[in-house]
C-alpha cells in the first residue's frame, strides 16, 4: 500500500552541491532549481571546539562562498530534524544570504523534552517560534520553480522529516547508506518500530529517486559516501532491505542501540538546535554559556 502524501515528479532534477564536515561526519547540501537561481540549504554545520568552548564558521562560510560565486539566491534553510551530533549554522547563513528557516512541526515535542533536561526557564519558547515554517506531513513549498514535498519520517527523533525535491530526497538521519543501514532510535522520543516504518515509507518513492544522507562514517574502512537510490536501498540495505520484517529490525536496532555511547556533541547540539541554531541568551555581562545536565541524558 502506498502511503506517500504526494505524487513525485522525477523528471525534475535539481542540482545538488554536497559539503562534508569531517569533524562531525555530516553532509550539508545546497539544492538548486535548474530553471532559476533559487536554492535551499539543508542541514548546515556550525563549527565548535568543545574543549575550548569556541564557535567558528568555516564550514558555513564554504557554503556561503559557493552560493555567492554562482550567483544563487537562498530561499530556504532546512533542518531535517534537531541534530544531536552537530550544531546548525542556519541563522548565520540566513543573516548573510536570507531565506526562511524550516523544520518539522514536532520540534515542539523536542523543545518540551529538552527544555526540561536543560532546565530552561519560561523565557525559552517551546512553540517552534524560532523557525519561520513548521512543516506537517504532506506539506509542500517551492524552491524557484520546483515543488518540494515533505514527509514525516519519525523514529530517530519525533521531528524527523524527509524532503523530496524532484528526483532527489534528503532523508536526514532516518536512513544511512546501504552498508550502514539505519540511525539509532534510542534518544528521547525515538522509536525503532516507527523508524522501520519511516524507512519503508521512503522506499515507496520511485526506484530512481536519489537519496542524500546526512551522515556517513565509512563502515569497514570504505571511502565516505552520501548518495544512493531507493532501488539500491531496497535491494542492499543491511537493516531494512526488502524481505526484512519489522519485528526482526526492531530486535536488531534495540540491541544495537544498547551498545552505543552518546554522541560527542549531543549536549551543545541540542541546546543550540532546539533554538533554531541560536546560542543561549547572554547573561547580564554579555557572556554565553552552555549547560551540562548531570545524569540528565
Amino acid at each position: 500500500m502506498n502511503t506517500l502524501p504526494f505524487v513525485t515528479d522525477t523528471s525534475v532534477k535539481p542540482e545538488v552541491l554536497s559539503f562534508f564536515d569531517p569533524a562531525t561526519n555530516t553532509i550539508s547540501y545546497v539544492v538548486r532549481d535548474p530553471d532559476s537561481s533559487a536554492c535551499a540549504v539543508i542541514d548546515s554545520v556550525m563549527d565548535i571546539d568543545y574543549a575550548a568552548g569556541r564557535i567558528t564558521y568555516t564550514s558555513a562560510d564554504a557554503i556561503i562562498d559557493a552560493i555567492k560565486q554562482r550567483g544563487w539566491t537562498v530561499e530556504w534553510l532546512i533542518e531535517t530534524h534537531v541534530h544531536a551530533d552537530h550544531l546548525s549554522a542556519a541563522p548565520y547563513i540566513q543573516s548573510r544570504l536570507g531565506g526562511k528557516l524550516g523544520i518539522g512541526e514536532n520540534i515542539t515535542i523536542v523543545q518540551n523534552t529538552f527544555g526540561k533536561v536543560f532546565n530552561e526557564g519560561t523565557e525559552f519558547q517551546r512553540d517552534g517560534s524560532q523557525f519561520d515554517r513548521l512543516f506537517r506531513d504532506g506539506d509542500s513549498y517551492t524552491i524557484g520553480t520546483m515543488v518540494a514535498h515533505v514527509m514525516h519520517t519519525p523514529g530517530h527523533t519525533p521531528a524527523c522529516m524527509t524532503h523530496v525535491v524532484g528526483d532527489a530526497a534528503f532523508v536526514g538521519d532516518t536512513l544511512f547508506m546501504p552498508d550502514a543501514g539505519s540511525a539509532r532510535a534510542d534518544f528521547p522520543g525515538g522509536d525503532a518500530r516507527q523508524l522501520y516504518r519511516s524507512m519503508r515509507r521512503i522506499m515507496e518513492l520511485p526506484g530512481e529517486t536519489r537519496l542524500f544522507m546526512c551522515h556517513d562514517y565509512g563502515p569497514n574502512g570504505r571511502n565516505i559516501q552520501w548518495e544512493t537510490s531507493v532501488a539500491d536501498e531496497r535491494e542492499h540495505n543491511v537493516h531494512v532491505r526488502d524481505g526484512i520484517d519489522e519485528d526482526t529490525f526492531v530486535r536488531m536496532r534495540e540491541a544495537r542501540d544498547a551498545t552505543l555511547a552518546m554522541p560527542r556533541l549531543i549536549i551543545p547540539s541540542l541546546q543550540v538546535n532546539m533554538r533554531g541554531g541560536q546560542l543561549p541568551p547572554t547573561d547580564k555581562d554579555g557572556n554565553v554559556f552552555l549547560k551540562v545536565p548531570v545524569n540528565g541524558l
